[in-house]
This record gives C-alpha cells, structure tokens and sequence, in this order.
C-alpha cells in the first residue's frame, strides 16, 4: 500500500496530477482546493495516499492530500452509508474551505452552517453530523484544540478582496473562510488583491 509519494509535478489538471517518483510517474486523483495549492509543473510536492480498488477486477485509483487531517477526513466521508471515492472527494472539497470551522459545525450539531457556508445540501449536512459527530466531535482522537484562528485585517489586501467578493454578491461569511484558507496556504506571504481573488473564486 503507497502511504505518502513525494516527486515532481509532471501534469496538472482540474482533478488529477502526475507525480514522478523515482522514475515512475502516479496518477493521482485530487480536490480542486488541492490543486490550487500545488506548485506549477517541475515543482517538487509531497502528497499523503489514499488508495480504492474499483470492484470486479478493476484498477486502482490513488486520492492524494497536502496534509494528514485531509487524508483522515476523507476516509471519514468514505465511511459514511453510501458514500464512495468519488462523492468523499467531492465533500472533502467543501470541507476544505475551513477544517476547523467545518470540524466545529459537525462537533456542535450545525447543520445550518454546513448548508450555509459550506455549500452542502440540507439532506447531506444531516447525514454529516449524525455519522461523523462521534468521530469528529469534542470526545474524538482527532479533535485536539487548535489555536483561534486570528481574524482578516481590516486594512491591506485581505480587506480589499473580502470588499471586492462582497460586490461580486458572495456571503461574507464564506468569503472570510476563502480568504482565511488563503492566507493559511501563503504562509505569511502577502499577496496582491488579484492574486487573492483568483484564488478566492476558485474555491468559491
């Protein structure tokens, strides 16, 4: 079983990613918030391996991740009642826009914000909180508390996209955790407004 791959970025794609390592080049299936995230082709990346055999002899496909809790989440979706690879990928997506936001909907019972912020239908976020509250709520092993996330500037260009998707008519809400998860990736690096919403509307 691969466990993690690390290697060049050969091909990149809406969904999908080539890694070559050590020669061999992996097709690996990723959420679109992950894409964004990774480096241009001929970067290096490293990338956490979930695996799932297709029935009746077929092939097996890789799901790659940027960060443990991103590996674990998704095999907490692909446990749920109905749900595959493909439909936990999908809601992996959504979850991304803010893990500790979305760990904390689930945790207090809040459906309303899954739907809200987070784009999932109402039916969904019911079946989210009853079948993940025990595993992601406050008694959980994955659950260890963070530090508060600190709030968006007032000023710079965090401030000026925040004001610029309010115009395009996006919720501030969910436009906060965009650009929150955004500055979470630049890692102090301070980006200009363009750059900000190019990334913002991708995930949005």
């Amino acid at each position: 079983m691969i466990a993690t791959l690390r290697g060049s970025v050969l091909e990149a794609g809406p969904s999908r990613v080539v890694l070559e390592a050590s020669g061999v080049g992996y097709e690996v299936s990723v959420t679109p918030h992950t894409m964004a995230r990774l480096g241009a082709p001929g970067t290096e990346a490293l990338l956490h391996i979930a695996e799932s055999m297709a029935l009746y002899g077929g092939g097996t496909t890789l799901y790659g991740f940027l960060s443990r809790e991103e590996k674990s989440l998704f095999s907490a979706f692909r446990d749920l009642p109905g749900v595959g690879a493909k439909k936990a990928l999908e809601s992996l997506d959504k979850a991304s826009r803010s893990l500790p936001e979305f760990r904390r909907a689930i945790a207090s019972g809040d459906s309303a914000a899954l739907v809200k912020v987070f784009g999932f239908s109402r039916k969904t976020a019911e079946k989210l909180v009853a079948g993940l509250k025990d595993e992601l709520g406050p008694g959980s092993s994955d659950s260890a508390p963070s530090m508060p996330e600190a709030p968006l500037p007032e000023s710079g260009p965090l401030a000026r996209a925040l004001e610029a998707l309010a115009a395009l008519g996006y919720r501030p809400a969910e436009a906060r955790l965009a650009l929150d998860s955004i500055r979470r990736d630049l890692a102090g690096r301070e980006a200009p407004v363009e750059e900000l919403l190019r990334l913002a509307l991708r995930r949005l």
